[in-house]
This record gives structure tokens, sequence and C-alpha cells, in this order.
């Protein structure tokens, strides 16, 4: 008879928020396949449980899938977990996942704490509907590019992004978006757990004032529709406040042409008339 794989959530911060389902299948399972093998260990010490466990991190998990997949086969049941929250949400797993289903091995959701809904929860941003992006691109092209596309989506975005990438996405999401309502959360359930609310530059303006930008980081954008308003700015002064921001001129009167809903050729010929 086969064995289960268990995805097991755990905790992003404060240790409470682990269910007794977690601790109990965490003590049943035969090994326990994480990230970084220091991080659970610590996890596992505060809750007292003893139990091998196996690195599956991005560098080593394709041969590691393989190798659980024996053990499932063989009767073990295996816990995945990730270093925080719920796994393969922007973590290691999807191969494991995939393979376990391939092979007929029952797999079994753990549900408990996530970033993303945590972060969703208090944002003060509409939760009709939202859609994760994972991680932003780290360099300004391919992170601009990604917002463009992005920009008239009807729903909440929630990226996730590193505190020394924070402020130069928060510039990209102005340059891209203008003034939509943004939300940075940072350190969730830990000690010094903060929601910055504003438009994109006031957030960044209030994060650039600090000597350094710590902690984990969940980035929130309202939806299109949140930012809907009418335009009063004069066209030129609407792409010189572009072009001030890094924006490229062209880029500028594209973006400002579309917010108008005019086509480019008439708001270049409302700047050279």
């Amino acid at each position: 008879m086969t064995g289960t794989l268990f995805i097991i959530s755990t905790p992003i911060g404060n240790l409470e928020d682990i269910t007794m389902r977690a601790v109990r299948l965490l003590r049943e399972a035969d090994v326990i396949a994480c990230e970084d093998t220091r991080q659970t260990r610590k996890l596992l010490d505060h809750f007292g449980i003893s139990k091998p466990m196996l690195s599956y991190h991005e560098h080593n998990e394709a041969a590691r899938s393989a190798e659980l997949i024996e053990r499932l086969r063989a009767g073990e049941n295996v816990g995945l977990v990730s270093d925080a929250g719920t796994p393969l949400v922007s973590d290691p797993g999807y191969r494991l996942v995939t393979a376990a289903i391939g092979a007929g091995i029952s797999v079994v959701p753990v549900p408990g704490p996530s970033a993303v809904m945590t972060a969703l929860a208090a944002a003060g941003l509409a939760t009709d509907s939202f859609r994760f992006c994972g991680f932003l691109p780290p360099k300004t092209s391919a992170r601009r590019k990604l917002l463009e596309e992005l920009k008239n989506e009807s729903c909440t975005l929630v990226f996730y992004e590193a505190p020394h990438r924070v402020l130069a996405a928060l510039d990209d999401v102005t340059a891209t978006m203008g003034a939509r309502p943004v939300v940075v959360a940072r350190e969730l359930t830990k000690l010094h757990e903060e929601f910055l609310r504003g438009t994109a530059e006031e957030v960044r303006a209030r994060l650039a004032a600090r000597p350094v930008v710590r902690g984990e980081i969940v980035l929130l954008i309202g939806k299109a529709e949140e930012a809907a308003q009418i335009d009063e700015t004069p066209v030129a002064e609407a792409v010189r406040a572009l072009e001030q921001r890094g924006v490229a001129r062209m880029d500028a009167i594209k973006q400002v042409a579309k917010a108008r809903g005019m086509s480019k050729r008439d708001c270049y010929r409302l700047l050279t008339s």
C-alpha cells in the first residue's frame, strides 16, 4: 500500500498560528521534506517533534522528487513543508505533487497560514477577486512591462517583493499605474507587523524616510476601477510628470493618451500645438 503526501502549511511568523492537525501530521510523518532543514528544525523543536528531514529546494527538486516518490510507493508518509506558509505558493513542490498524482499516490493538503490571504484580509482593498502574481521581476524594464500588462485588471493584484527592491517597485507602480491605491504589508504576524496604505508614491515616501527597509513584504495594488477618476491635468503637465519619474517621452505620451481615452497621435498633437 502506498503512503500519502501531505502538503502541510506552517506559520509565516507567529508559531501559534500552526494548526493542531499540522502538528499531529508532522509527528506522524515518516519523513519531512523541507526547503531548509535548519529552519524547519526550529519549528519541530518548538513543538517537541523529532522526525527525519530531507532537504527539498529548487536546486535539487528533480532528484529529490524521484527519491520521495519511491519512498511513498514503499508505503511511507511524507510531509512537505516550506520555510513558512503554504508550500508551492512561490515555493518548491510542484514537481513532487504532479509526480505523486501521476503515480497514483494520494496528495492531501493541510491548510493553514498564507501570506497572500493574511495580507488580503487586512489590506482594505477589494477581496471579491484578486490575482496573485508571485515575485515581481528584479529588473526595472521587466517589472514595468509586467505592471503595464496588468494595469487594467479589474481585481486586486498581489505580489511578493524583496525589501531591497520595494522602493524601485513602488516607483514603477507610480510610473505605470499612476495614483492607484496600494498597500505594503510587512512582517505579517510578527512583532513588527505593519500595513502601509496610500498611493504608491505616498507609501514609497514613508519607506524611503527610513534608514533601511527590512522584513518580508507583500505588495497589494487596488483594482483598476478603484483608481478610476477624471484626470483634468493638462496633457503637457501629465506627460512632464511621468518623464520626471523616469518614463521615456513616447511611453509617457502613450500612457497619458490611454488614460484619457484618446489616440497617441491626438495626444502628441496637443503637446506640439
